[in-house]
């Protein structure tokens, strides 16, 4: 949805005090020993959240029609701030933090949304770099710029993954220039 400049960084500040916040008040619950779990459990989170981010870009983005709607706007005015709100996106990740605490119980439980949260973060930093930096060509990022652009103007059925192509190689979505080019030119005779 396109959002105006308050609404479209204040998710930036927001999303990582929550997630200050969350780590503080469980770690307090939580005995010293019990912290390298939790840890362990956040960087498991974080992994999941891969895959959720994989997930919703495939078949929530693309498919849902009113979402579908909204995403198309972000494939047409990529410069656009184009984003979900934090009024929605903060509470569905608490939504879903609070199922998985009720799951797994108060450490797993807030470990995996701790990971979920800053999964999140790191999608939304790494999204908004892509779209809105001029990056050198090498390195990391400039590998999912790569990736995302033959998502955006060649081939809109693959690299779903935002922040990482492993998701797209397991479920063989991943777009290579020949491949996009090849879809393309079959969509044309059509």
């Amino acid at each position: 949805m396109r959002l105006g400049k308050i609404g479209y960084y204040c998710e930036f500040f927001l999303c990582p005090a929550f997630a200050v916040a969350l780590t503080a008040w469980v770690l307090a619950q939580l005995p010293l020993a019990d912290w390298g779990d939790w840890a362990l459990g956040a960087a498991l989170g974080v992994v999941a959240w891969t895959l959720v981010e994989y997930l919703m870009h495939r078949f929530v983005f693309h498919r849902i029609p009113f979402i579908r709607e909204m995403h198309e706007q972000h494939h047409q005015n990529q410069a656009e701030l184009v984003g979900t709100p934090a009024w929605l996106s903060l509470p569905a990740l608490a939504v879903a933090g609070l199922g998985l605490v009720a799951v797994f119980g108060l450490p797993a439980g807030s470990a995996l949304t701790m990971g979920l949260i800053l999964g999140y973060c790191w999608y939304i930093g790494v999204h908004h770099i892509l779209h809105h930096w001029r990056l050198p060509g090498r390195g990391y990022a400039y590998r999912l710029k790569r990736r995302h652009a033959l998502h955006h103007h060649f081939d809109d059925t693959a690299n779903f993954g935002v922040t990482s192509g492993v998701w797209d190689a397991v479920f063989g979505t991943t777009a290579s220039v020949g491949r996009s080019a090849a879809r393309r030119e079959n969509t044309a005779l059509r």
